[in-house]
Order: C-alpha cells, then sequence, then structure tokens
C-alpha cells in the first residue's frame, strides 16, 4: 500500500502568518471548525500557543468522494481505493507569546502509542489513531442504521482527529491548542498558489512506482506536482522515513524563506490569495 505523507506545506501557512495575526483576523475566521479538541481539554498559559498540523493521508474529499481523476493523476497517489486515513505528517508548532522563537517539531508517524475507544486494540502506531478511530466510529453508527454517506464520512473523520489531537497530547506531556489538518489536495492546492519553490539535492533521486519523484542534484525549482513528490518520497532513500521527514523540513523552511523574500506577507493581495487556498483546504 502507498504510503502517503501530506500537506507539510500547512505548517507554513500557519506559522509565518502567526506575527501576523492581529492584523489578518479574518485569517483565523475563515476556516472549517471542528470541536476535536474538546472544551476540557488542556490549554497553554501566558499566551503561549502549540498547533498540531496534521497531513492526512486520503484521497477523498470531506463527504467521502473520491477525488476527481484529473485531480488524482497530477497527485500521482493511486484513485481513491489506495491510501486510507493514516495521519503520515505529524508536525507540532509552538508559538511563544512573545513571536521571538516558533518552533516546529516533527513527530514520527510510527511511534507506538495507548489508544482508546478502538475494539481490539490497545495501542497502536501514531498514524493510525485517526484511521481507526474514524472506522470504529463508523461502524457504531452504521449498526445504529445510519447510511448517509456525508454524515459517516464527517462523524468518522470528527472522531480520528480527536484520537490523533489526544494521542499526541498524551505522546509529548504538552497541550494542543489548535490543530490544522490538510490532505494531499489540499497540499497540490496550496503548492500551486506559492509557485515553483527552491530545493537543493545532494545526489539524484527516483522513485516512479510510488511518489513520482524524479529530480537530479543539485538546486532546483519544483512545480507543484513534484512539491508533492518530494514531500511524499521514501523509498529510494537511505533512511526512509527518518529522510522524508529531513524533506518536509527542508521544504518548509524553503517555503517561508521564499514567502518571506517575496513579500508575500507585507503584500496584502498575495497574502489575501494564499489565505484562500488555505480556507479552501
Amino acid at each position: 500500500m502507498v504510503q502517503v505523507v501530506a500537506a507539510v506545506l500547512s505548517a507554513t501557512v500557519v506559522v509565518v502568518t502567526a506575527y501576523g495575526w492581529s492584523t489578518a483576523g479574518s485569517f483565523d475566521a475563515g476556516f472549517l471548525r471542528s470541536r476535536a479538541i474538546g472544551d476540557d481539554a488542556p490549554h497553554s498559559l501566558g499566551g503561549d500557543l502549540n498547533i498540531l498540523l496534521i497531513g492526512l493521508d486520503t484521497r477523498r474529499d470531506q463527504n467521502g468522494n473520491e477525488l476527481p481523476a484529473e485531480v488524482l493523476e497530477q497527485l500521482h497517489a493511486g484513485d481513491g481505493d489506495e491510501g486510507g486515513y493514516n495521519a503520515n505528517t505529524l508536525i507540532l508548532v509552538h508559538i511563544p507569546a512573545s513571536m521571538d522563537k516558533i518552533v516546529a517539531v516533527s513527530i514520527p508517524r510510527d511511534d507506538y502509542v495507548p489508544v482508546t475507544g478502538i475494539p481490539g486494540y490497545t495501542h497502536a502506531k501514531i498514524k493510525e489513531a485517526y484511521g481507526l478511530k474514524k472506522a470504529a466510529v463508523q461502524d457504531r453508527l452504521i449498526a445504529r442504521g445510519v447510511t448517509d454517506q456525508r454524515k459517516l464520512e464527517q462523524a468518522g473523520r470528527e472522531a480520528g482527529r480527536a484520537a490523533t489531537v489526544a494521542a499526541v497530547r498524551d505522546l509529548t506531556g504538552v497541550p494542543i491548542d489548535r490543530f490544522a489538518e490538510v490532505t494531499l489536495a489540499g497540499f497540490y492546492d496550496l503548492a500551486a498558489a506559492l509557485g515553483s519553490v527552491e530545493v537543493c539535492l545532494n545526489k539524484p533521486v527516483q522513485d516512479s512506482e510510488f511518489s513520482g519523484a524524479d529530480f537530479p542534484a543539485g538546486r532546483q525549482q519544483l512545480n507543484p506536482a513534484q512539491a508533492l513528490a518530494f514531500v511524499r518520497q521514501r523509498h529510494g532513500l537511505e533512511n526512509g522515513d527518518l529522510d522524508r521527514t529531513h524533506r518536509q523540513q527542508a521544504f518548509l523552511t524553503s517555503v517561508a524563506r521564499q514567502l518571506r523574500s517575496a513579500g508575500t506577507l507585507t503584500d496584502p493581495r498575495k497574502l489575501s490569495a494564499l489565505m484562500d487556498v488555505a480556507h479552501r483546504n
């Protein structure tokens, strides 16, 4: 089964916008909302903010429908039956009240953690908490006679989000104040809004079967499809998932640097366009 990393770009959208929050209040208000964190959950004190970024491995939309064929072709990620609902990218971002040093930590997707409320499981890989809880909740709803695909999908996803947030909170011991979830299609859409992104490889890599990655050594500009392949690739890399995590971090750093140098954060037109894409995804 193809394992896919999704939407590390969401980290950039959240992080680089943090220091401009006071002048872009509409940014926060424009997202679909979730109650997965819970009203009784612990929160950071003193104005600090912890944001969990979830890159979700799915080829389906919020209602459970397969993505259009032309979109799947660009993603190079198989059809809607492949993948699943693994949270293959988990990044915990800490934004201090002072805004002086924003820190992001990648959480390995195969960390083995306790899970609750999932029949047959006491532990699972942290990436699996989302999909396992989603399936368990949907099975219970179906047993009660619920047949509406949209209701099943949305209820299942909300349960998956809550399970993922809880798993990361329990693993790290820190509160989660907010989270952002983006899928493969969301990453592609954001990369398209940014245009090309520069990366630099020490040596050429190629992975035609899984991610579609095919890059020479040296500096190069990635288009949206190449950007997705770059952060997804783990086959053909010496250290597999760990190297892929380094790829994500390098890409994130490059995007943040590019946004600053291009003046995106101080250009109302550019910032508005980027915010619109983030809201759609």
